[in-house]
């Protein structure tokens, strides 16, 4: 936020943040209960995507970013898992998960092009 570094010029940066904001609305959705649980869960991967991308963009070596951009890549992928678990619990519909869907999708695809390119 204050330090104008390359992270925040990435695209992938960019929708990291909102698919944090989607995640984080739609677990206000789920049951008290699992404020501990699946809210926590969700609302950790979905920030790790971002920190992330946000250290791997500091690395020196391309490895060293591609393993970081790697590891946010799963974590999109372990949202994804955890809204599964969620239809399957009954905690949200698929309309509900539907804009968390897109950002899943297009994160993915986006960090996949920044893994090739570094």
């Amino acid at each position: 936020m204050y330090l104008a570094l390359a992270h925040t010029k990435l695209d992938a940066y960019s929708l990291a943040r909102k698919l944090v904001l989607e995640c984080y609305q739609l677990s206000k959705k789920f049951p008290d209960y699992e404020k501990f649980g699946l809210v926590q869960q969700i609302r950790r991967a979905a920030t790790s995507v971002s920190l992330n991308i946000a250290e791997g963009s500091s690395r020196r070596t391309k490895a060293e970013r591609r393993r970081f951009y790697e590891i946010a890549r799963s974590s999109v992928v372990e949202i994804d898992a955890i809204l599964d678990a969620c239809f399957d619990l009954q905690f949200c519909n698929k309309n509900d998960m539907d804009p968390t869907g897109v950002m899943i999708s297009r994160c993915f695809k986006t960090l996949t092009g920044l893994m090739n390119a570094n």
